[in-house]
């Protein structure tokens, strides 16, 4: 049916031509007026060019930037970039925005110096502007808030470095949900006055139009409230011009829009239909939205490749609109719009102690599936992630190295990784594989610096110089280490130097893969200490075998007999060294028992744990049922299982199971394959379960003496897909506790927030996804609760998570999907890793941790063992004698006084030698206020005892992000009205550091940042 024009609006159309042929009745120069600024008393259209480049995607980082591979897309951030300056230059009214600084610090290191002072004066005047300031858009699911942090500090302190400016505004408009993480620590705490997100769940869209409340204040953290809550702005549609408006003006681009055509003397004039369009599709906007301002992201992915051609079109919007006078459109940027809005002094609706996960696009389509796509990926970024923070420690200790290698390339790769199309596991296999490339280069470096470092740390004879040679093992997870491997018949020894980055000693199981049975370890004062041989089985030889040639390209000529087992004490940020000797005695074998009497008429169990935890598994049935702590008291029932949900094919709605989207279709037990026994070995160390739940699971149990926590190893895959369906594996607790469809994820591995099953904080949720719709991201872990009992599983990675019933905690450990499920990467999900002409499906293996605990008591092991699974001990090796080793080097070594250790209730997230010859340290409150009786308390950091043998000659506190003052960050510091409040309640933060006491302290959640000059 033809839509129906009013009469008037005809009118105003005929008039508006008539005047313009008057006005033009011959074609000429037009000088477009683009001076425009805010108009009180109208709506004001903020026009906001901008391009959206991912640092990696369909195509590589390097890909994407020189513009090569175009049969995939056809995309180059350097004809962004180049292209830019000479539009900008063309008219000082207009504005750009860039956000992506892997990219922009690679062009501007390409630049002359006309160029770069040029750009310099686009940035000091506003027409570029550099926010969000990242080394990329960061995803906020599943990467670890130390991540975030170290990326966004890397892109921030080159803007600093470059161009003197701050970043005032969060742009992650594309991550696929957002992090309450997110808004208060990488917003409000690095001094961004608000922060732009794209994408926002469909239904709670829809209520937020409804209600206006697409924009609000965020208050990300309960423990920090007020005092770091941020301006919030979630768009309408997406981070793209307004929808049905046809605003896209790339050259060759696959839509077809339609140019503001003014020349009257040539056909297609329509100008005064793209006002009304204009026009309208502003006033749709102002429909949902407060005050008088609204946004329009006048670009999307690698949009400007020809800047002009969308400069171009923008002058004349902004020229004809403000001629036609019914709205007012400008050139403008989210700092500017920021401002604008601040200045009505309007309240905003309060979103607090909640996030905006997750995330569906439409039905049956949740964004769920990402988090655990490509786990070894994942993986690997957290062990990277763990092991470049000890590294930075080191590279302190030893000093920065100006000419040799540093722990710079990691940086650069862990940041790129961190991309919302990287980590997440959502990008093409050939960009996965670059981004591991870039990792491995990465770690190569930096373990070179670790071990440069131990050598001058442990050798008494040159602090300069050291002749020591150390060895790390980066696959000791498949019993792979030849340094441990070695024969030491031959009367050489095995020197360990085990590193703790903790800021508290910390005991801890140290297992390495040995080739003989007769060895005796002693510590560094020559004491023979407690050891256990636990067998090497053929399951993780035959792991081993196929992963050394996969990744390392050769065989393994020796095979380990045993792993060698024994506790390791630590000082905090030092290291201790233990010694392995060959000894006509063997080492104490673990004790071997076989049970699963499934054929018995009578019912018997096996209890498992050398300490006050035991496990009790039915030696029947071949699985656990119950968990007893004789310190705690705690007796819980809980069973483990594993299951798979076949992936749905999309072939009933289009809607597929893929790299992004979780869409089951239906659940499937993993039931034991026949009569398979349980494995224990026992020992005074540690016990031993080790479970074949089929011929592409395995797991093992692990309980330490002294430990109260059980440790599960899991080994996934390869994914069977011989029927044709893909299958996402998880595995499940079930217990007694009455959790009442509560229980508890955590926020990139800081809060913890409540989750109801089946239900949204701020919008009444129309369940059509029953599991996918309950999956949350796991960085540090979940638990659930009820009026007696914790129960708590932590991760080595993140996963999806939730619970689906009541008692009942599942995470996803895997996936192999085998369609596309349609958002853009245009791949099935299917891993495979090949040797020679063989291809495997992905094998995972990993850990989980689970502990029970009487109510109340779980927080303490969450977050102090959390913070042990993120910095687990680096340990190095060498072959030396022994005894000469003790007499001439330093055998235990720790920066902090021998009397001191940082609080429990604290950690070091950063230690870094900056190129300035300052240092950067980040300390951290682990606990939010309430979260425990003893520890969410303020806490206090003695820096002179922490750095002992050091004086401070200068400390100044900064922004998260390290590229301002703190004082003047707050100083700056928009204050936000809220709805229906009055007085804020008051925030507990540390005081003032005192030059000459140098203590620091910290709140319930707080971290505070530092550069320090020795």
């Amino acid at each position: 049916m033809a839509a129906v024009v009013p009469v008037a609006n005809w009118l105003w159309i005929l008039v508006f031509v008539i005047v313009i042929l008057i006005g033009n009745g011959e074609s000429k120069y037009i000088k477009y007026n683009t001076t425009s600024g805010i108009v009180e008393g109208k709506l004001n259209v903020h026009l906001v060019p901008h391009t959206h480049d991912d640092v990696g995607w369909l195509k590589t980082v390097d890909q994407y930037y020189v513009g090569s591979n175009n049969s995939i897309q056809g995309a180059c951030v350097q004809n962004v970039l180049d292209s830019l300056v000479p539009a900008l230059l063309k008219d000082k009214n207009r504005k750009f925005i860039y956000v992506e600084q892997a990219f922009f610090q690679r062009w501007w290191r390409d630049q002359s110096e006309e160029v770069q002072s040029t750009v310099r004066k686009f940035v000091s005047s506003g027409q570029l502007e550099l926010i969000n300031g990242g080394w990329c858009m960061h995803d906020e699911a599943t990467a670890h808030y130390i991540d975030m942090i170290d990326q966004t500090t890397l892109g921030h302190r080159y803007i600093k470095e470059q161009f003197n400016v701050t970043p005032r505004i969060g742009w992650q408009i594309d991550p696929f949900g957002h992090s309450s993480v997110q808004a208060y620590l990488l917003g409000a705490e690095v001094g961004f006055d608000s922060f732009f997100f794209g994408r926002i769940d469909y239904q709670d869209r829809a209520k937020r139009k409804d209600d206006k409340t697409l924009e609000v204040i965020w208050r990300g953290s309960k423990s920090l409230g007020s005092s770091s809550q941020i301006f919030a702005g979630a768009f309408p549609e997406n981070y793209e011009p307004p929808s049905n408006t046809n605003f896209y003006y790339e050259v060759n681009d696959d839509i077809d829009s339609a140019i503001v055509q003014d020349n009257p003397n040539l056909f297609d004039y329509n100008v005064p239909l793209r006002v009304n369009q204009f026009v309208a599709a502003a006033i749709a906007q102002a429909n949902i939205t407060r005050t008088n301002h609204i946004l329009w992201t006048m670009g999307t992915d690698f949009k400007y490749q020809y800047a002009e051609s969308w400069f171009r079109q923008l002058d004349k919007f902004i020229h004809y609109v403000n001629q036609d006078g019914r709205v007012n459109a400008l050139y403008s940027t989210p700092s500017i719009y920021t401002d604008a809005k601040y200045a009505t002094n309007e309240r905003w609706p309060l979103k607090e102690d909640d996030d905006y996960f997750p995330y569906a696009d439409r039905v049956n389509a949740y964004w769920t599936g990402y988090f655990t796509s490509r786990p070894a990926t994942k993986g690997y970024v957290r062990f990277l992630s763990g092991y470049y923070l000890a590294a930075r420690q080191l590279e302190f200790f030893k000093g920065r190295n100006k000419e040799g290698p540093t722990t710079e390339s990691l940086a650069d790769a862990l940041a790129i990784a961190q991309h919302h199309d990287g980590l997440t596991g959502t990008e093409k296999q050939h960009v996965a594989d670059d981004y591991a490339k870039r990792l491995s280069i990465g770690y190569a470096e930096s373990e070179k610096v670790v071990a440069a470092s131990l050598a001058s740390l442990t050798d008494l004879a040159s602090k300069t110089d050291s002749k020591t040679m150390f060895q790390q093992c980066p696959l000791l997870n498949v019993s792979y280490c030849p340094p441990s491997e070695a024969d030491l018949s031959e009367g050489k020894d095995l020197v360990i130097v085990v590193y703790n980055p903790l800021g508290w000693k910390r005991e801890d199981v140290v297992k390495i893969p040995v080739t003989n049975e007769n060895l005796v370890v002693r510590d560094f004062s020559g004491k023979e200490i407690q050891s256990q041989l636990i067998p090497v089985l053929n399951n993780s030889l035959s792991l081993r075998n196929f992963h050394v040639e996969a990744y390392l390209g050769k065989s393994t000529s020796v095979s380990p007999s045993y792993w060698l087992a024994f506790s390791a004490t630590v000082p905090p940020l030092g290291f201790s060294t233990y010694v392995v000797s060959s000894d006509k005695q063997s080492a104490s074998i673990s004790k071997r028992r076989i049970a699963y009497k499934s054929d018995t008429s009578q019912n018997y169990t096996v209890s498992v744990g050398p300490g006050k935890l035991k496990l009790i598994y039915s030696g029947n049935e071949g699985k656990l049922t119950k968990y007893v702590n004789s310190r705690s008291k705690v007796e819980e029932s809980i069973e483990q299982s594993y299951s798979y949900y076949p992936g749905d094919d999309g072939s009933v709605d289009l809607q597929a199971s893929g790299a992004y989207i979780f869409r089951p279709n239906g659940t499937k037990l993993i039931k034991r394959e026949g009569q398979v026994p349980l494995t224990l070995f026992q020992g005074p160390v540690l016990d031993e379960v080790h479970q074949r739940i089929n011929p592409w699971i395995y797991q093992i149990t692990r309980v330490y003496n002294g430990k109260e926590h059980a440790e599960i190893e899991f080994t996934v895959g390869p994914i069977p897909i011989e029927d044709g369906i893909g299958k996402e594996i998880v595995t499940k607790f079930t217990s007694s506790v009455k959790s009442n469809k509560q229980f508890f994820t955590d926020s990139n591995g800081r809060d913890f927030i409540e989750r109801i099953r089946d239900d949204r904080k701020y919008w009444n949720l129309e369940v059509n996804q029953p599991v996918a719709g309950n999956y949350y991201p796991i960085n540090l872990g979940i638990y659930l609760k009820d009026n007696n009992t914790e129960i708590s599983v932590l991760v080595d990675r993140a996963v999806a998570g939730s619970s689906i019933v009541d008692g009942e905690l599942e995470l996803m450990l895997h996936r192999r999907l085998l369609r596309d499920d349609g958002r853009g990467v245009a791949e099935a999900l299917n891993e495979t890793v090949c040797v020679r002409d063989e291809c495997l499906g992905l094998i995972i293996q990993g850990k989980y941790y689970l502990r029970v605990d009487p109510i109340g008591e779980g927080a303490k092991w969450r977050r102090s063992f959390g913070q042990e699974i993120y910095s687990p001990f680096l340990l190095a090796f060498s072959q030396q004698d022994g005894d000469k080793w003790r007499n001439s080097h330093v055998p235990t070594f720790s920066l902090v006084d021998s009397s001191y250790a940082l609080p429990d209730n604290v950690a070091i997230i950063t230690l870094e030698e900056l190129e300035n010859g300052g240092v950067l340290l980040r300390l951290a409150h682990l606990y939010e206020i309430g979260e425990d009786k003893d520890l969410s308390v303020t806490a206090s950091v003695e820096l002179k005892r922490l750095f002992v043998n050091k004086k401070i000659n200068k400390i100044e506190e900064t922004s998260l992000s390290a590229n301002q003052q703190r004082a003047e960050m707050e100083r700056k510091r928009l204050v936000w009205k809220v709805e229906g409040s009055t007085e804020e309640p008051k925030v507990s933060r540390g005081g003032p550091v005192d030059p000459t006491k140098l203590v620091v302290e910290l709140a319930p959640m707080e971290i505070r940042t530092f550069i320090i000059n020795f």
